[in-house]
């Protein structure tokens, strides 16, 4: 509710801006900070452990930095309070999926953050394509998602034990999804259940919806799709496999495997080949999702810790190179490489911002993308040496690309049809620094990725 006044009421703007970001900020780090990490709590309706908190921290911290990115609602008189009423429901809908316990609200609240995030993009989207982006995001996640529903309806059925609880539900394996679908059937019935996780993940082959939705949406929309939607995923299949346990898999899952990280290597060739700015960072998402994906099917606690610390890792700093994106947008009026040129001769703080996100972006140190990529690589070792080969691709091109990022919109002569230049304010230095902080100060605190697994 502060953050739906901080954003309505312009003569209160600061001081309730301020008090819901020192909210936030308080939240935030009770809950990362806490020494319960490795605990879990249970009860008939939520379910906290560190990885529902841990996600749900970045949730509050990306939705704060959402309502400051989009001062422009604010300042064009775009119905404002519209817009901040979508982006607190969308908050509820994820704090409520990451803590729910019950499988069938689970399902509802995971498909139901699809509604604001649709009204974001198509109610304050940039261009007319944005009809057809968020019918691509829909039906992708929507009829991936309806075998999901029926899977977990007809095992509960048959191992129904009395509730509908998360923990309980999967854990029945002997007697509900083996039931199902018995011994030759078995993979195919799980690989159906991740569908819907791997689509909003996204994994090669079935990302074209998210290049498309990025491109279309706002900087509110952009920055909650990398920063928040892409982790319900993760989060599903870390969920999934902690109470059901994939071990049983054989082929499918090896397949699944290699075609997740070659597909990823595949999207980071293309990386390099974009001409537009936003689909560039988009197309990236698949790549450092692709790295996530591995180290969930490696089915070790080193490839889950990397999962995690992936999720964070990328839902800041993703968020933070959209925004940069947005403000080179709104000075050149596109959103092609070509045209977003010479902007270190033009504001070098920007130039400044730049650099630091795409460093980040590449998995150099202090940040908590290189843990990551330092867990992950050993835990496909163990897996499969042959693995290494796409694994060590996607790390190399995920430099290339960066490097590639800064280099089209720093270097060269700026174009001389650029709206006036101003340099960045004082809310825009905010954003950004706030999207930057924490994703190198937690190397200080990695039991944050470390302790989350009982």
């Amino acid at each position: 509710m502060c953050l739906l006044v901080s954003f309505g009421n312009y003569n209160l703007n600061w001081y309730f801006r301020l008090w819901g970001l020192t909210f936030g900020v308080f939240i935030s780090m009770l809950l990362l900070f806490s020494g319960g990490l490795s605990s879990e709590v249970v009860s008939k309706w939520f379910m906290i452990d560190g990885l529902s908190s841990s996600l749900v921290a970045l949730t509050w911290w990306i939705s704060i930095l959402m309502l400051i990115a989009s001062q422009s609602v604010k300042s064009k008189k775009n119905k404002s309070c519209l817009f901040s009423f979508f982006v607190c429901f969308l908050n509820l809908v994820l704090v409520l999926t990451f803590f729910s316990s019950n499988i069938i609200w689970f399902y509802v609240f995971f498909e139901a953050s699809l509604v604001p995030t649709l009204a974001l993009i198509l109610g304050w989207g940039y261009q007319p394509e944005r009809l057809q982006a968020g019918m691509y995001m829909m039906l992708y996640t929507v009829s991936a998602s309806l075998p999901l529903l029926v899977l977990i309806l007809l095992s509960a059925e048959v191992g129904f034990t009395g509730s509908f609880m998360l923990k309980e539900v999967l854990s029945s394996k002997s007697n509900s999804f083996s039931v199902l679908s018995g011994n030759k059937g078995q993979d195919v019935v799980f690989l159906v259940g991740l569908a819907a996780f791997l689509v909003k993940l996204p994994m090669f082959s079935v990302h074209l919806w998210l290049p498309k939705a990025h491109v279309e949406a706002p900087v509110a929309g952009s920055m909650v799709l990398a920063g928040i939607l892409l982790k319900l995923g993760g989060y599903g299949l870390l969920r999934m496999y902690q109470y059901l346990g994939f071990g049983v898999l054989g082929g499918v899952k090896d397949v699944l495997f290699c075609f997740a990280l070659w597909g990823g290597l595949i999207t980071s060739f293309i990386c390099f080949r974009q001409v537009d700015l936003k689909s560039l960072i988009a197309y990236s998402s698949v790549g450092h999702m692709s790295l996530m994906l591995a180290g969930v099917l490696s089915n070790s606690s080193w490839g889950w810790f990397a999962a995690l610390g992936m999720m964070l890792a990328h839902g800041l700093c993703s968020s933070g190179l959209f925004s940069l994106a947005n403000y080179n947008y709104e000075k050149t009026g596109t959103r092609s490489l070509v045209m977003n040129k010479g902007m270190l001769l033009v504001c070098p703080i920007l130039s400044m911002w730049w650099f630091l996100f795409c460093v980040v972006n590449m998995a150099a140190p202090p940040s908590i993308n290189l843990l990551s990529e330092i867990l992950v690589f050993p835990s496909v070792l163990f897996y499969s040496l042959w693995l290494l080969v796409p694994v060590g691709g996607m790390s190399f091109l995920a430099a290339v690309y960066s490097l590639f990022l800064y280099v089209s919109t720093q270097h060269g002569g700026f174009s001389k049809f650029i709206f006036p230049f101003v340099g960045l304010k004082n809310n825009s230095l905010l954003l950004l620094f706030l999207h930057y902080l924490p994703v190198n100060l937690m190397i200080l605190k990695s039991d944050i990725i470390c302790t989350w697994l009982v």
